[in-house]
């Protein structure tokens, strides 16, 4: 077997192709067509307000969360979470039909950041797991995996099964 990669069947009789009067570069390139005007987007009032809304929203999640945490303790983090859940599925739904703008997309990223910055004392693990999903859920829709996310709070499970044995 050949490993050199040369041809064997091709001759080469030598001696250069005279190309002293052919003119290089005498024909211009075609140029390209211009780009047509394309209008700004101006979206409907109905996305406006959809958008608007939602911005209010997530601005007060994390007010209401903890505000549902100080009135009912665990299970209104519970409830909220489900509510959260809610609000995501709708934001995905304004997302995918193109109608979320920049700024509801940033403020949506902001409220995850503050809702884990938030000092809920959450000893139901299954709780704590539940709403770090939530806001993992909808960063996963928004930053679409450029980001890596270190800001998750850390299950405090009892990992010594010593110590709760008799």
């Amino acid at each position: 077997m050949d490993y050199t990669a040369k041809h064997l069947d091709v001759v080469d009789f030598g001696g250069e192709v005279d190309y002293s009067g052919h003119q290089w570069f005498q024909e211009l390139p075609p140029r390209p067509e211009p780009q047509p005007v394309v209008q700004p987007y101006i979206p409907d009032d109905a996305v406006i307000q959809q958008n608007e809304a939602f911005d209010f929203a997530l601005k007060a999640a994390p007010n209401v969360l903890y505000g549902r945490f100080k009135q009912y303790g665990q299970l209104g983090v519970l409830a909220w979470c489900s509510e959260f859940s809610e609000m995501i599925d709708s934001l995905k739904q304004l997302g995918f039909s193109g109608n979320m703008f920049v700024a509801t997309r940033a403020q949506a990223l902001r409220t995850c950041e503050e809702i884990l910055k938030l000092k809920l004392d959450i000893k139901m693990q299954i709780i704590l797991m539940y709403l770090s999903s939530q806001v993992a859920r909808l960063r996963r829709f928004l930053d679409s995996g450029e980001h890596q996310w270190e800001d998750y709070p850390i299950p405090e499970f009892p990992l010594d099964y010593r110590t709760y044995s008799t």
